[in-house]
């Protein structure tokens, strides 16, 4: 026995010493493949542009900017008869950050007539963030946009940790009062219906294994669990959480993270989602096929309703917040693709172009930002143009057609 205890022992050292390699080279090197974004050329306004209000509303629809009454958060726009004031988002360009900042513009018939700020000052020039024109992905199709634990929105954290495990901040990794009671559900029921996984045991499963339901991956996931704990803390194990899971499915490409999910179901960045909208997201978790909100809108309205209360039953939020946010719709945009699909010809040109300078592993890996000059006032003026010919000269041919018959009878 002492000799059969040893060499088990010195197994189990082996095995443990070879995962806590594979936690740590993962987690520690490059964690996801990123793709390429693609965008637009940033608008830039200017007194005395040559600009309508109807080309600004085509250009802020590109953006997924909403149109209020009253502007108070970024990605918000108030309209007027000759006047529009807008709450612009910070962004990244090529030559510098540019923070978010409230604009307000006048129009005089189809020109820009004057810029301010949000304090009346006069602008010289000001510039919209570009729009998104597509992406270059890699083979697996996973797609995601990282965001930092400092960037979610509020209650994302605190409906996540609610609804999938509330003792995160004080367990080690995984939670045995947690195993036991799954256990306990499993026996009464016959068959696996509980878990009973932390939230570090579900981004060991998602980032490492394999959604497989085998006693052998459960029994690799929670010495992993452990190890990722043992290395790293507790923030920066769920900021990889917060960009890893999986939330959804468009098309061919799998929907990863808070970041992502927020553009496919809400249509905007994750940091303008009010309450009832990241108590969706969380609620998601669980089963993004099953609370699909646009095929299960009841199951998925419960299901956020249940996150809702339990952020009141934790004192999280109020009762007037619970009642106002569970009157509210789903709000879920109607489109079920991340693709734009507007561009594709002028992607797939952009494509043709980078490949002549870039890998396809880079392209599709890295994380690339890429500006071009594709204006989408013009494509619009130019496919509304096309659309207008095409049917006058269907037109056009139905007549002549009608006045050969007529002369040939």
């Amino acid at each position: 026995m002492l000799k059969l205890t040893l060499v088990l022992s010195v197994f189990a050292a082996i095995g443990l010493a070879y995962l806590d390699m594979q936690v740590r080279t993962k987690f520690e090197g490059k964690r996801w493949a990123l793709p390429a974004k693609v965008y637009a050329r940033p608008l830039e306004l200017y007194s005395g542009q040559p600009l309508s209000m109807d080309d600004l509303k085509t250009e802020l629809d590109g953006l997924g900017y909403r149109f209020v009454r009253s502007t108070a958060a970024p990605g918000q726009a108030e309209w007027a008869s000759s006047r529009v004031r807008l709450h612009t988002r910070g962004f990244v360009f090529p030559d510098g950050y540019e923070p978010s900042r409230q604009l307000l513009l006048d129009f005089r018939g189809n020109s820009l007539s004057r810029i301010r700020d949000g304090e009346g000052r006069s602008l010289p020039l000001a510039r919209l963030e570009p729009v998104l024109v597509g992406g270059i992905y890699p083979h697996s199709n996973e797609d995601r946009d990282l965001i930092r634990i400092s960037e979610a929105p509020p209650y994302l954290i605190e409906a996540l940790i609610g609804i999938e495990d509330r003792s995160y901040y004080d367990h080690f990794g995984i939670s045995l009062k947690g195993i036991a009671r799954a256990m306990w559900v499993n026996i009464q029921a016959g068959r696996f219906v509980q878990g009973g996984s932390t939230l570090t045991q579900q981004l060991i499963k998602n980032f490492y294994l394999t959604a497989d339901r085998t006693l052998l991956r459960k029994l690799t996931e929670i010495p992993m669990a452990v190890l990722l704990e043992l290395h790293y803390g507790k923030d920066e194990i769920l900021e990889a959480y917060l960009n890893e899971v999986y939330l959804g499915q468009s098309g061919a490409r799998a929907v990863h993270g808070f970041g992502l999910a927020s553009q496919y179901y809400f249509g905007r960045p994750i940091q303008e989602l009010q309450l009832h909208q990241v108590a969706l997201l969380a609620g998601l978790v669980k089963g993004p096929s099953y609370y699909d909100p646009r095929r299960h809108p009841e199951r998925a309205r419960e299901r956020r309703d249940l996150v809702l209360a339990i952020l009141e039953e934790r004192g999280i939020i109020t009762p007037e917040q619970l009642a106002e946010a569970r009157s509210r719709d789903l709000d879920v945009v109607k489109t079920r693709s991340l693709h734009k699909g507007a561009y594709p010809a002028y992607l797939d040109l952009v494509k043709r172009q980078l490949r002549e300078d870039y890998r396809d592993e880079d392209l599709s890996s890295e994380g690339l930002r890429v500006f071009t000059s594709l204006d989408p006032i013009v494509h619009r003026r130019a496919e509304a143009a096309m659309v207008e010919t095409t049917a006058q000269l269907e037109k056009s041919t139905a007549r002549n057609s009608r006045a050969c018959r007529a002369a040939w009878w």
